[in-house]
């Protein structure tokens, strides 16, 4: 099965990694559907804002709720989550990797991104997913024995990616008409 992840301790560190493997992928011209995330801090707040890029050209979509200053529990907004899940549902057949930049809580109830990343692999893509502690045991009972856990070697995941995809490594970038808007998303050096 062409299924990996990563787990990094330390809060943003597997969506930093996660978003660098998909700059470099984008960079050598593989096709790729999923997300990527980014947080912001608020200084007013206990929780950051979450916002999710639907590769490979957007939308980015904010996917947690504003609960006030005090809140203190879950803050996703599953209906925007589940806004991404369509999204990247539409662009996984053009695509040549699948990136999830998270195996959380709704997928370890067998929501969320699920049923794109089952998609994904019946199609032979490879697909690289984020998974924090709090849910590993969710997503190794989901994936089964035939999971790979990469090291945290940006090049080296996206090595993976490439090898499995069967992709060429030197293919020529994104048009320049494609260029802002994959500037934007962070994904163009």
């Amino acid at each position: 099965m062409k299924l990996a992840y990563v787990t990094l301790q330390g809060r943003g560190r597997t969506d930093a990694l996660i978003a660098e493997v998909a700059h470099l992928l984008a960079a050598d011209g593989v096709r790729l559907a999923g997300t990527v995330q980014s947080n912001h801090e608020r200084p007013d707040r206990r929780k950051c804002d979450m916002d999710l890029a639907v590769l490979p050209d957007g939308p980015i979509v904010r996917i947690s709720e504003d609960r006030g200053d005090l809140a203190r529990g879950c803050t996703l907004d599953s209906g925007a989550l589940e806004q991404t899940v369509v999204a990247v549902q539409q662009r996984l057949p053009g695509a040549e990797v699948l990136i999830v930049n998270k195996f959380g809580k709704r997928e370890a109830e067998g929501k969320g991104l699920v049923p794109v990343i089952a998609e994904a692999l019946e199609m032979g893509l490879p697909v690289l997913i984020g998974v924090n502690g709090l849910n590993l045991a969710a997503f190794l009972a989901f994936a089964g024995e035939d999971v790979l856990a990469l090291p945290a070697d940006p090049a080296l995941i996206a090595q993976w990616c490439k090898a499995w995809a069967q992709v060429d490594v030197v293919r020529a970038r994104s048009t320049a008409a494609d260029e802002p808007r994959t500037r934007e998303l962070g994904l163009v050096c």
